[in-house]
């Protein structure tokens, strides 16, 4: 394939044009809580045959680059994921996306087998490609739900780490490999793959943040192209030895994200804007795959009798059988039920077969197309509504209070960002009555579009920014504290 300066042109005033209204959309989604991948697949549609007339097709080219794309999400999730937070629930994540993922495939191609009459062997290709949940919408949504650690962290694991096994059930089924090696040597190959991918992303996630600790890089904009190619680095070791590549970005990332680094905070900034220009363009792009003149009313009754089972039967058992190795309460293991959120993940893989040439391809291509739309405009919308139902957002979760971090490298210190909204109850207390850890301060409080510096008798008003001041072994603590004051007030440390 060539291109020449003309063509190249043209590609560079349509992408950014569309980069950039992608860009606005996202100001649309967050006021009329329509999640933005829809918006995204929208506009691919709308550029596409059935819209402007841009033409694609090419099933291959779609494979690759949605892997590339999935590739930049998992790093941006590793590198901005505070391992305190999927500590707790490691286990069950990983649970999640093994035994759980496993169990999901199974239920759903027993039931697209028996109830949509599908081939045995389409029916298993469908439960596989619809059973992980989407990394990039699990660590969008969840990251503004007030959730405990438990939940959040056992969803951010699962997302990361389920894409592993699935790529190579999927790829194994497309080509045919599933007859050809039979039952139990693909459960070793699926093994092997998971595990030397975790192993080579720990590897290379220690090694690297060794070596980026004593590397004195002539510029701070070099740090995070540097991060950012280990991970990727990870990847394609991990790819060239056949193990999973996506299991060992993720970990490779979470590990150099919890790394004592030089400019961390510049790092992670510049991962969350490449990964939502991934996703922008992997969203854009499916859309454009997709012939809208190919939908009929049997593929969109045909998705929703999937994702009936997916949500009501495969999802909750798999929940249920993957949470006996971490126990939890009934109505948190029903909120991890529903929100096993799905995006760009299954149309990716949905491409797997469609570049394969497998059977019925398209038609497969079609329903996970309708079924993941269908299913994100239920499921993420209503995710903070069921939250609140089931009782399982966090109650130390200030409503009033907004915190940002900027790290003060040389230091090991954060400056916090506090804004004392209308309903915190920080409004009237005295900065000494703050009762911060020592070592932590309000170094300045901007009132009015004014900075003042404050005395322990400064009284706080509603509007005030502070910045606090706090070394980062102190930090949990001292935002703990500065939450229970704006929940409870100057007598929050009695009243519990």
């Amino acid at each position: 394939m060539s291109i020449d300066v003309h063509q190249l042109d043209t590609f560079v005033l349509w992408g950014s044009a569309v980069t950039f209204l992608a860009i606005l959309a996202v100001r649309v989604s967050s006021r009329t809580r329509l999640p933005s991948l829809l918006l995204y697949l929208a506009m691919g549609v709308a550029l596409g045959e059935s819209g402007l007339g841009i033409g694609f097709d090419d099933a291959e080219l779609a494979h690759a680059l949605g892997f590339a794309a999935l590739v930049v999400i998992l790093a941006e999730g590793g590198l901005t994921t505070p391992w305190s937070d999927v500590r707790p629930s490691m286990r069950l994540g990983l649970s999640l996306a093994t035994v759980g993922v496993t169990i999901s495939v199974l239920v759903v191609a027993v039931g697209s087998h028996y109830l949509l009459g599908l081939p045995w062997e389409t029916a298993v290709l469908l439960g596989a490609i619809l059973s992980p949940t989407d990394a990039a919408a699990v660590f969008s949504v969840l990251r503004v739900v007030p959730l405990p650690k438990r939940l959040t962290g056992a969803l951010e694991a699962e997302s990361g780490l389920n894409d592993a096994p699935i790529i190579v059930i999927v790829t194994i089924i497309s080509t045919g490999g599933l007859d050809e090696h039979g039952l139990g040597y693909n459960a070793g190959l699926i093994a092997f793959e998971l595990l030397a991918g975790l192993s080579l992303g720990l590897l290379v996630g220690f090694a690297g943040a060794w070596l980026m600790r004593r590397a004195a890089l002539p510029s701070s904009g070099l740090y995070p192209l540097s991060v950012l190619s280990l991970c990727f680095l990870s990847y394609g070791g991990a790819a060239a030895v056949h193990a999973s590549g996506f299991a060992a970005v993720y970990v490779a990332a979470l590990v150099l994200g919890n790394s004592e680094l030089p400019h961390r905070a510049a790092t992670r900034s510049f991962a969350e804007g490449l990964a939502w220009l991934a996703q922008i363009g992997l969203f854009v792009m499916l859309g454009l795959l997709l012939s809208p003149s190919r939908l009929d009313l049997e593929t969109v009754l045909y998705a929703l009798v999937a994702g009936l089972v997916l949500t009501v039967l495969a999802r909750p058992l798999s929940v249920a059988v993957s949470a006996v190795v971490q126990p939890l309460a009934v109505r948190e293991l029903a909120f991890i039920s529903w929100a096993g959120l799905r995006g760009a993940v299954p149309i990716v893989l949905a491409t797997i077969p469609l570049a394969e040439g497998a059977h019925d391809a398209e038609r497969l291509f079609d329903l996970v197309f309708v079924l993941v739309v269908i299913d994100t405009l239920i499921t993420g919308p209503t995710l903070p509504w069921v939250a609140k139902v089931l009782r399982v957002t966090r109650r130390s979760q200030p409503r009033g209070l907004e915190i940002e971090a900027a790290p003060l490298e040389r230091v090991a210190a954060d400056l916090l960002q506090v804004t004392i909204a209308p309903t915190s109850k920080m409004h009237g207390v005295e900065v000494g009555e703050l009762r911060l850890p020592p070592g932590s301060s309000v170094s300045m409080i901007v009132r009015d579009g004014e900075a003042l510096v404050p005395e322990r008798r400064t009284v706080l008003k509603q509007g005030d920014e502070l910045l606090v001041v706090v070394p980062r072994r102190l930090r949990e603590r001292t935002e703990e504290r500065l939450r229970q004051v704006s929940q409870r007030g100057r007598l929050a440390q009695w009243l519990g």
